[in-house]
């Protein structure tokens, strides 16, 4: 059969004569990757290959996945081995990415909860927000954390059991309709939705949507988008690695969740969201329990200040472990606003002119906020620069050597890219900003194991499932009190190992309060919450007034119900008890926190008929 190939295929394939003899069995395409593998040093993916008729579907079956990988990276393979090769000769001689630019504060908003300002910026938002679309990158699963799961099935706290997925929809759901309310043309668009996942967690996220009836979503307003795995690389040539158990497959590994980009650039929906009007993409990642407490005051900033591009950010202790925004200014006038990883910021200082690197300003935090991976873009900017890039995100290399010559790797490498580094191709005109919030109100990452948790020196941030929970108790009450609530102080608790501020246990649902003005609205008189008490509200128009509760108090209603909470409620409550998380007789998402519920007694009402209606009734 090779006889029918013309000369310079011959040629072309005279490298890899076990590739040269097979191929009678493929198609024209397969014959331009094997063109593309062999033109970029790959010959030795043939060696083992026998000769025709032995092994054939295999051989096609490695074409397919050839097909997958060339297809699903911006540029093709021939791009993804190119720049492997320049990424790993800058990783061989350790050169340092941020060679010839200096560190700067670049310019942003620091916004105080429930300031004049904030209040302004929420408001803002709530505006804009009918003209934004959300992205959730959801491509991993909860091993570190000690959870089978995706990590989006996790409950966000265990007094309703909502897990993250569900409360997510519910935030958009409820800024959608506020949006639409303050809306003068009455506007009724539905604001889309679309979840990057991976082959880890494709199926098991749509089939947490489909048995939930997509928590309250319309089905047409979802989107997901699937992430590719990337080949994976042996070797300083950038020679792609065979699967140690299968000769005619490439190891792959995830490429980061920089892929969003491409993924939304190659699926057309950027071209559809400008046709309706759309003006905003806002990126978020999938265990931040706390963050649409920051959304509609950021969304409000990006507004005002016309930012092409916002990074959310919390004020950041210096050298603590959460990266910097930070503004790079090249010898050659190139300049960008970008998340310096905080292992690279000191040393980056310090070649600067500052001799004492990332320290502590007056204000007791770096001059440099910390990046919480959570971005908002203006769409037009946006789509005109993946126009250029195709989506693609700067990446870097990261092996793991043997030794010091660095020639050769521990276990196979691969590219990778963040989200977060999209600004790096963008034009000095860009504006490129960020929003700093209090981390109480906005940042609660969900993402280490009790085991690991439990070594964090004191002081630092947990981010387990424990502090996550905690965090959202805190926050909730912390925004009760500031609108008028006395709510009791928290104790201190050791809970799997970790010391964390135990407060009353409330939560409330989204559109209950989506943003500060509308929660002091709900709330009047002189109401008390005690430091043991839990109390729930899932309903829209439910009233606080003269409320004192000591005990656990769960209100359901429906929207055409309204409810005064008022009076005395007394009741043995619901006792916290702690659980090990080694106690496999526990299901998992209950035993990486630490405790459970013990409901011993609770005030319980729902409200299934309109009208007016008080605790009494």
């Amino acid at each position: 059969m090779a006889s029918t190939v013309d000369s310079s295929v011959s040629d072309l394939f005279s490298s890899a004569p076990a590739l040269l003899s097979n191929l009678g069995i493929l198609s024209p395409d397969q014959i331009e990757l094997a063109k593309i593998l062999i033109e970029n040093g790959q010959t030795h993916l043939f060696l083992h290959w026998p000769e025709l008729g032995v092994s054939d579907k295999e051989k096609l079956s490695f074409f397919e996945q050839i097909a997958r990988l060339n297809s699903s990276y911006p540029g093709g393979l021939a791009a993804y081995i190119k720049t492997a090769k320049e990424l790993l000769a800058d990783s061989k001689i350790g050169k340092n990415p941020y060679d010839g630019f200096s560190p700067s504060v670049p310019s942003g908003e620091n916004l105080t909860f429930g300031s004049e300002n904030f209040i302004e910026m929420e408001k803002r938002g709530v505006i804009e927000a009918k003209e934004a679309a959300f992205v959730l990158v959801a491509g991993g699963l909860g091993e570190r954390l000690g959870y089978n799961g995706i990590k989006v099935a996790l409950p966000r706290e265990t007094t309703t059991g909502t897990c993250f997925l569900q409360h997510y929809i519910e935030s958009i759901l409820a800024l959608q309709e506020a949006s639409h309310k303050v809306a003068s043309e009455g506007s009724e668009g539905d604001i889309p939705f679309i979840i990057m996942t991976s082959d880890d967690t494709h199926s098991r996220t749509q089939k947490l949507l489909e048995s939930n009836s997509y928590f309250g979503m319309k089905p047409t307003q979802v989107h997901l988008l699937k992430q590719e795995k990337v080949a994976c690389l042996d070797d300083n040539d950038a020679r792609l690695a065979l699967d140690p158990n299968n000769k005619y497959k490439i190891q792959t590994k995830p490429h980061g969740h920089g892929d969003v980009h491409s993924l939304l650039y190659s699926s057309g929906l950027l071209d559809k969201w400008l046709d309706a009007g759309l003006k905003w993409v806002l990126f978020f990642q999938d265990t931040n329990g706390l963050l649409f407490n920051a959304i509609p005051a950021s969304l409000g900033v990006s507004a005002t200040k016309q930012y092409h591009v916002n990074s959310l950010a919390v004020p950041r202790k210096a050298k603590e472990a959460i990266g910097g925004i930070t503004k790079l200014t090249h010898d050659d006038g190139r300049s960008m606003v970008i998340n310096v990883e905080y292992n690279q910021l000191d040393p980056l200082l310090r070649a600067s002119g500052f001799p004492d690197g990332d320290v502590n300003c007056e204000t007791g935090y770096s001059p440099f906020p910390g990046n919480i991976n959570q971005l908002i873009l203006e769409l037009g900017p946006y789509k005109e620069e993946l126009q250029k890039t195709g989506g693609a995100i700067k990446e870097f290399v990261n092996p793991k050597y043997k030794d010091s010559t660095k020639t050769s790797f521990k276990s196979s490498t691969r590219l990778e890219c963040m989200m977060q580094d999209y600004p790096k191709t963008l034009p000095p005109t860009a504006r490129v900003g960020f929003t700093v919030m209090d981390i109480w109100l906005a940042y609660a990452p969900v993402k280490n194991n009790p085991e690991d948790s439990a070594k964090v020196p004191k002081g630092n941030p947990y981010h387990s499932a424990t502090s996550g929970e905690m965090a959202i108790y805190r926050a909730n009450s912390l925004i009760l009190q500031k609108a008028g609530v006395k709510v009791g102080e928290p104790v201190k608790q050791i809970l799997n190992g970790q010391e964390v501020e135990v407060w009353p246990r409330i939560t409330w649902k989204p559109k209950w309060g989506m943003i500060f003005s509308d929660i002091k609205t709900k709330v009047g008189g002189n109401s008390e919450v005690s430091r043991r008490s839990t109390m729930a509200i899932m309903g829209r128009n439910v009233f606080i007034e003269d409320l004192s509760l000591d005990g656990a108090l769960i209100v359901e209603s429906i929207d055409d119900a309204e409810v005064k909470l008022g009076g005395l409620v007394k009741n043995k409550g619901w006792i916290m008890e702690n659980v090990d998380y080694k106690d496999t007789s526990v299901p998992e998402e209950i035993r990486i926190r630490g405790f459970r519920f013990n409901k011993v007694e609770q005030l319980e009402k729902k409200f299934t008929q309109p009208g007016h209606f008080t605790l009494e009734d």
